[in-house]
């Protein structure tokens, strides 16, 4: 990769606006879902995991359901992927919000937190 193609990469990188959405952890073994909204969707998946098998996370009933049932009884995904490109930061988050009660609602999820 030649430098301008390279400086052309970083500067898209760093001008992509980051996913906003809602996503949720869940326990095949034991059928617990977990459900959290983010305003950056990327490296959710490696930041959960990472706390998960360092045994730090901040979620207590994850990091039992965890040590009981190992790494894979877990998956990860997006549940939902939010357009808030002209949308206010407290718009965002009421947004996030409210997204989150709905899948904790339909998936009859606990709320993830930390």
């Amino acid at each position: 990769m030649d430098k301008q193609t390279r400086r052309n990469a970083v500067r898209d990188y760093k001008e992509k606006a980051p996913e906003v959405g809602v996503y949720a952890i869940a326990c095949a073994a034991s059928g617990e879902t977990w459900v959290a909204g983010a305003k950056n969707l990327a490296g959710q998946e490696n930041r959960h995991w990472f706390s998960l098998k360092t045994g730090g996370h901040t979620n207590p009933a994850l990091q039992a359901a965890w040590r009981a049932r190992g790494e894979a009884a877990f998956s990860f995904r997006v549940l939902e992927r939010l357009d808030v490109d002209e949308m206010t930061p407290l718009g965002v988050a009421d947004l996030i919000k409210a997204r989150e009660r709905h899948w904790l609602e339909t998936l009859g999820a606990s709320k993830l937190v930390g």
